[in-house]
């Protein structure tokens, strides 16, 4: 534990330091964004627009969700248990590594382990909110930092750092094959794993930014294309239908070409935009 020392004349005193800059800066922050979802009584809504929906990132080009669902939680136990445990293990990281490496780290895995999930399901629209990804990204760093620190589980039983996250990883991974969970146990994971490498394998994070955006955009891109190409085969198989309406009249036309001419029609009336 931190320590500052006072060395006026004839005195000496010290006292710890209970919260390191990021730590603090993190846990205000998360609390203020939950005590807002409280007040609002807009869960669902805040959850739709800041969450991880993995559909509405790729399909509605919502790019910010897979950095503020970390800034949201499903209850106030879950915002209480991810604070309390970056408050404990996360401390003495920051002050091994320094700010900007802490915040760093925080951010890749938890942004990280959303985009994971997120490609396991990418036409979910089921809200993933939670710090979980870079606080178990975090435990991942500090059983690799202090792998013999001892933790007390339950706060009764001692164990080794190290066999302690070892322990929840094991559960973690377990857990994932349980399909009637509301927990992201794959987030969990995702952001041991990438944690793990950070630590062990360090990554160029711009090169790997820009990558990520890249295959963004190229999906986008191939979204918009595959819509003009639809748009247009209707477009062409509405314009002969009229085509034989001019020429011929309406009785002219059979069942199977008026429920084309109808459902051409109801698609190209949803596809415009209201000004």
């Amino acid at each position: 534990m931190k320590y500052q020392f006072q060395s006026n004349p004839g005195q000496f005193s010290y006292k710890p330091t209970l919260f390191t800059d990021a730590i603090k800066t993190l846990i205000t922050i998360n609390f203020i964004i939950f005590l807002l979802q409280t007040i609002s009584k807009s869960d669902q809504l805040f959850f739709t627009i800041f969450g991880l929906v993995p559909k509405m990132v790729w399909s509605e080009f919502m790019l910010w969700q897979p950095f503020t669902y970390i800034f949201f939680h499903g209850d106030i136990w879950h915002v209480l248990i991810n604070m309390f445990v970056l408050w404990m293990f996360g401390i003495e990281l920051e002050r091994m590594w320094g700010k900007k490496k802490f915040l760093t780290f925080y951010f890749v895995t938890g942004i990280g382990s959303g985009l994971i999930t997120m490609l396991f399901g990418l036409n979910s629209l089921t809200p993933i909110v939670g710090a979980s990804g870079a606080i178990y990204g975090v435990l991942m760093a500090y059983g690799l930092t202090y792998p013999n620190r001892i933790v007390y589980l339950y706060g009764l039983i001692p164990i080794k750092s190290i066999w302690f996250v070892i322990g929840i990883g094991t559960i973690a991974f377990f857990s994932s094959f349980n399909n009637v969970t509301q927990i992201s146990h794959l987030t969990h994971l995702s952001g041991m794993a990438i944690g793990y490498i950070l630590l062990k394998k360090p990554i160029h994070l711009q090169s790997l930014w820009f990558a990520i955006v890249k295959k963004f955009l190229e999906f986008k891109i191939q979204k918009e294309e595959k819509k003009t190409s639809f748009k247009y085969e209707i477009e062409k198989d509405l314009n002969s239908i009229l085509d034989k309406i001019n020429k011929e009249g309406f009785d002219s036309l059979t069942e199977e070409e008026e429920a084309r001419l109808y459902k051409n029609s109801q698609s190209l009336s949803y596809g415009k935009k209201k000004d």
